[in-house]
């Protein structure tokens, strides 16, 4: 959920990016708020629906993460090395999301339902999910969605 943009940080979202039930998914993230890893908030949309936020002891869970070696090594690559092995691996995560008939993940900066225009008086660019018609923010784009649609 660290990476996740604000309608990726359900159980629902979870339980479908980690290839498991929903009821699964509720024990383990039951699990994290009680141990202080996560924090629970209501849905400011539509008050039925639980928004879960990684807490300060979470992230430092994560940065102790072995996989974080993994991640500053690739980051060190060179720029057109770094692009190569995204688009490789997904590549290779597409189809075996296809094979196996679910749902892919990725980012808002690479969706088809991110629309954007620039506000001429603030001489910024703002960005809205087309799918929900929510605004969202400039770090919401590297972030992961549960409703990403590829614009290839």
């Amino acid at each position: 959920m660290s990476r996740a943009n604000q309608f990726s940080r359900t159980v629902s979202a979870f339980a479908e990016f980690h290839a498991t039930t929903r009821g699964t998914a509720s024990q383990t993230v039951k699990s994290l708020v009680s141990q202080r890893y996560l924090s629970r908030t209501k849905s400011k949309r539509d008050g039925r629906s639980v928004i879960f936020d990684l807490t300060d002891a979470g992230r430092a869970v994560l940065l102790r993460d072995p996989c974080s070696a993994l991640v500053s090594a690739a980051a060190d690559l060179p720029a057109t090395t770094r692009t190569h092995l995204t688009n490789g691996l997904e590549r290779l995560l597409g189809r075996v999301a296809q094979d196996a008939a679910v749902h892919t993940f990725g980012t808002c900066g690479d969706c088809s339902h991110v629309a954007s225009n620039e506000s001429p008086r603030k001489k910024s660019r703002r960005y809205e999910c087309d799918l929900s018609n929510e605004p969202l923010g400039e770090a919401e784009l590297t972030q992961t969605c549960i409703n990403f649609c590829s614009s290839d």
